[in-house]
């Protein structure tokens, strides 16, 4: 699936549910989902971790929808390797 037609399918399954919610909620929603993934990636357990991706995903796209960015687009901020030095990989200093 195409990230912008996942983010389509999350706008038609929970964009009216999302806006009753508000900006702010949403986000908050995220962030548990990103505590979530922390735990899960704490311990690995491998059901868990995908079950988090998945979420943290869906709450992103939510989010997105709602200040009206398509991801897929900004997605392409990295679509010639890393956007400050232009190298895959990166060779930036760390």
């Amino acid at each position: 699936m195409e990230i912008r037609d996942f983010q389509e399918l999350l706008g038609r399954t929970f964009l009216d549910r999302d806006r009753r919610r508000g900006l702010p909620e949403t986000f908050a929603w995220l962030v548990e989902e990103m505590g979530e993934l922390s735990r899960a990636l704490r311990s690995g357990d491998r059901d868990s971790l995908d079950e988090e991706f998945a979420d943290v995903l869906a709450w992103l796209a939510s989010l997105a929808n709602l200040c009206d960015i398509d991801l897929q687009e900004s997605a392409g901020k990295y679509a010639h390797g890393c956007p400050r030095c232009g190298s895959i990989p990166c060779s930036c200093p760390e």
